[in-house]
């Protein structure tokens, strides 16, 4: 089994600068072969690093570009841009990400067939390849790409399973679990993100890329889209609520973004840095530990980088946001925007709270995401022909 990823900005890297030599044409051939648990194949496996952002998109992409050209990168680089196509699309529809919990607990009081739940779950389904992703899935807390793709569609089409019954199993387990991400590929190969158009594993397909391991017999010979009422027409990007530079603040770091130094600039004034406790909103046991072990990390980053004391790791509520805010002397709270998904809600939560106090919470969002998100209003494919250009004019190549 492959041993677990140290949760530091330094292990990240480190994967990263082994990965760069075979992100071109290799990564390009081998993408979609899983090799199984114990080999990590052409994939990078940086997805739990850019989940948390101890790594980012925009210098994933410009290490990779300054090996490799980009026509012979443009599969791993269009594979780090569909993780932002992912957030800006469901940024501009935050209804869909409503819609996803209140279905998943719809289809949960409405389960029929309890049983079956619970042998997909802990693959007791006798369908090959199906059981060993989902225990691979428990003890790991990763599964690649492809192998995610063909368990989403054996739940939905072959064992007609609620997809947001199995869109929530992928979270309570995966360490990069996304609310983006993860519900919209299950709506994808469901048929309700592209309507219609839905994704059906085959045995085939799945004995070719997973080295003859897995030939499942007994699967859905075809995939019924599953519809749903329209979706609200995309939304303007939010204002990011970004605070006063040139006054004090505290520093917020959250699970959402671990890299508070690529957020604020250099020389922004901040009386203390402190990083929110908050696994309520994290769906998994295996996603806390890796973001708990990454604290201790983030922590001294950000004092160090900003030149203040470090506050220590805090409850993600008014009441400790309120004494930490005082106890630094300030009226104001910095912290790095969060997307659409469980953090941002917590966080609409507690800004009236803390305006009633008579302190501001304010969000700063990434150039980067604020360049590219704007333009997932459509398709994948319309976003893609935008990358070389977003990819200038942000500096990247």
């Amino acid at each position: 089994m492959i041993a677990a990823m140290p949760a530091t900005r330094a292990a990240g890297l480190d994967r990263l600068a082994r990965f760069v030599p075979s992100a071109g044409r290799d990564y390009a051939a081998g993408r979609n072969h899983d090799p199984g648990p114990d080999d990590d194949g052409a994939v990078s496996r940086l997805s739990a690093y850019l989940r948390y952002r101890l790594i980012d998109e925009h210098e994933v992409i410009a290490q990779v570009l300054a090996r490799h050209s980009f026509a012979s990168a443009e599969k791993f680089v269009a594979e780090v841009l569909w993780r932002t196509y992912w957030k800006g699309w469901l940024e501009l529809r935050p209804a869909v990400w409503s819609r996803y919990r209140d279905d998943c607990a719809r289809q949960r009081d409405g389960l029929r067939d309890e049983g079956a739940l619970i042998a997909a779950e802990t693959g007791q389904t006798g369908i090959a390849g199906f059981d060993d992703w989902a225990r691979e899935l428990m003890q790991t807390g990763y599964l690649h790409n492809h192998a995610r793709m063909w368990f989403a569609s054996i739940w939905i089409f072959t064992l007609r399973l609620p997809w947001a019954l199995g869109a929530d199993f992928f979270l309570r387990h995966l360490v990069d679990a996304d609310a983006a991400s993860n519900t919209l590929s299950w709506r994808w190969v469901a048929g309700l993100q592209t309507p219609g158009k839905t994704y059906l594993a085959t045995a085939d397909n799945i004995a070719r890329y997973t080295g003859g391991r897995f030939a499942p017999g007994g699967l859905a010979r075809e995939a019924i889209a599953l519809t749903e009422p329209a979706i609200p027409a995309p939304r303007a990007l939010p204002d990011d609520g970004a605070l006063d530079p040139g006054q004090p603040a505290l520093l917020l770091v959250t699970h959402d973004d671990l890299h508070p130094e690529c957020v604020f600039a250099e020389r922004r004034a901040f009386a203390a840095a402190l990083v929110a406790d908050d696994p309520a909103l994290l769906w998994g046991d295996k996603a806390h530990r890796f973001v708990t072990a990454a604290k201790t990390d983030v922590l001294a980053r950000a004092a160090a980088r900003f030149a203040c004391p470090a506050s220590g790791i805090a409850t993600l509520d008014a009441q400790s946001l309120i004494a930490a805010a005082q106890s630094a002397g300030v009226r104001q709270i910095a912290t790095a925007y969060a997307p659409v998904g469980p953090l941002a809600d917590a966080l609409a939560r507690l800004r009236p709270q803390l305006a009633s106090e008579g302190i501001a919470l304010g969000c700063t969002r990434r150039a980067w995401d604020t360049h590219f998100w704007p333009h997932a209003t459509k398709g994948f494919f319309p976003f893609k022909s935008r990358i070389p250009v977003g990819l200038r004019d942000l500096g990247v190549i």
